[in-house]
């Protein structure tokens, strides 16, 4: 049987599209080592890696006729110069030079003719550091089969030895008889196949009828000098151009903040996106009583047999939290959001940040890969913008000697979406990757600023020398005036726990 294209991947491959190319990526930044940090270290350094992760010299196979789902197939031509490319900045490179060049990397769809993949080393950037983009499609990494080449080109030791190159060669491609006989015995052995490939097939011509309507309610548009108003300012039909902000910031933050105010760090990041988010709604004098709430959904990381098992020993899925935009107390947001959160917890299938943050290589990069595929399942219930928080290891990696300083995550916008968030913590830092649509969010700089503020906000409340009300419920007795006056935890808020959970 060959290994075959499952139907929801299929799914995936349909919502493709110049507007909502589904890939992933990751925006490294790197220190050189002693021997330098060059192509052709990145080149060796993956030429190496690349036997953990087959799938990355596989290419889609697809089955006349549409008799069942394309098969992943060797690629007889891969050539790894093509997907391992060279670019540069004029130096010395800024940040603002090296966002706009990721932006434009990442709007551009992937050659569905070859393993559906792209690595790019940027060189030029200020002080010798040199950036690797990443990017790989949605169907590429499921977990499942296979991780993201991410996890597996970073080592703990900046002296790794090199381990060599295997001798792979590629399987002979099928003939299109070949897929049609194996189609065919497959739809006999197991009917399920051939009511999978036929829900797939239906899937895929409805999404492109779909789009067809689109784009000719677009042009319509267009003739009449019209352009669609988007239902919040974080949704709308989406161009084929991407912004990509970047945000740096410190992980012992929100460790104070969690310990003043009993929540997680999840609970923070969270609540620090939602403060930038209504920031950034008050810059654009959007009126607040009418966008009290966004709907997110955040990828959680569980442990539950009733859903697919993964290679990273946990399963992902999707929890729904809106974010209170419209509550002008910092504080107060963030109860509200780890309120949020409460159900979840209590149900003891959660992951604690530790566990993900052991797992070997660089698991993040999977892990963001995985938040997005939930994402995309998430499209049919709702959602105004997903938020991906993935802990990293907190010590250093490194690349082919090359010390890693910074990783920013790039999600895919998923239709009708302008801004999808990526977080990572990774040595003592918290790093956010903002994706945005560049026509419906011209200021994405200014939404960046915000989150800068917003965890300004939440420090401000929970340092030291700041008077905080007692928290908590008296447990006999009614509230004194006095505990009335300087405030008690909001009704329904769960009880405070010094927990650190993750995404």
């Amino acid at each position: 049987m060959r290994d075959r294209l499952r139907s929801r991947d299929l799914a995936f491959l349909a919502t493709d599209s110049p507007a909502t190319p589904m890939h992933n990526a990751t925006l490294e930044i790197f220190e050189p080592g002693p021997r330098g940090f060059e192509y052709s270290h990145v080149l060796e350094l993956i030429a190496e890696r690349i036997s953990y992760v087959p799938r990355y010299r596989q290419r889609l196979q697809a089955v006349p006729g549409r008799l069942a789902n394309p098969v992943w197939v060797d690629d007889e031509e891969f050539d790894l110069s093509y997907h391992v490319r060279r670019s540069a900045l004029p130096r010395p490179g800024n940040e603002d030079q090296l966002r706009e060049l990721t932006a434009r990397i990442v709007s551009r769809s992937l050659d569905r003719t070859r393993p559906l993949w792209e690595v790019y080393v940027i060189e030029g950037l200020a002080e010798g550091r040199v950036a690797i983009l990443a990017k790989s499609h949605q169907i590429l990494v499921d977990g499942v089969e296979t991780v993201d080449l991410g996890q597996v080109m970073l080592d703990v030791n900046p002296d790794q030895e090199p381990l060599g190159l295997d001798e792979w060669r590629p399987a002979r491609a099928p003939t299109p008889a070949s897929l049609i006989a194996s189609a065919v015995r497959e739809s006999l052995e197991r009917p399920s196949t051939l009511v999978s490939t036929a829900r797939g097939n239906v899937g895929a011509l409805l999404r492109t009828a779909d789009a067809a309507r689109t784009r000719a309610t677009h042009v319509a548009g267009a003739l009449a000098n019209r352009r669609p108003a988007p239902d919040t300012p974080v949704t709308g039909s989406l161009s084929q151009q991407r912004r990509v902000v970047t945000i740096a910031t410190d992980l012992a933050d929100y460790r104070q903040v969690r310990r003043v105010h009993g929540t997680s760090v999840n609970d923070v990041v969270l609540a620090t996106v939602t403060g930038a988010l209504r920031a950034w709604l008050m810059t654009r004098d959007e009126a607040l009583h009418g966008i009290k709430r966004l709907k997110a959904v955040v990828p959680m990381s569980v442990i539950d047999d009733e859903l697919e098992a993964t290679s990273m020993g946990t399963q992902v899925t999707g929890h729904e939290v809106y974010l209170p935009v419209g509550e002008p107390s910092a504080v107060v947001r963030l109860l509200q959001v780890s309120y949020g959160f409460h159900n979840h917890r209590e149900t003891g299938r959660a992951v604690a940040a530790q566990r993900l943050a052991g797992i070997a290589g660089f698991a993040p990069t999977t892990f963001h890969a995985l938040g997005s595929r939930v994402a995309a399942a998430e499209l049919r219930r709702g959602f105004h913008l997903s938020v991906t928080n993935v802990p990293g290891p907190q010590f250093p990696l490194y690349a082919a000697g090359a010390r890693m300083l910074e990783s920013y995550p790039v999600h895919p916008l998923q239709p009708g979406h302008a801004l999808a968030i990526g977080v990572t913590s990774y040595d003592g830092k918290v790093f956010y990757g903002l994706t945005v649509d560049r026509d419906l969010v011209p200021d994405a700089d200014v939404l960046g600023q915000c989150v800068v503020e917003a965890l300004e906000e939440l420090k401000d409340s929970a340092s030291d020398s700041r008077p905080r009300a007692p928290r908590g419920r008296r447990r006999t007795g009614s509230p004194t005036r006095r505990d009335r006056k300087e405030g008690s935890r909001p009704a329904g808020t769960p009880p405070a726990s010094p927990r650190e959970e993750s995404t």
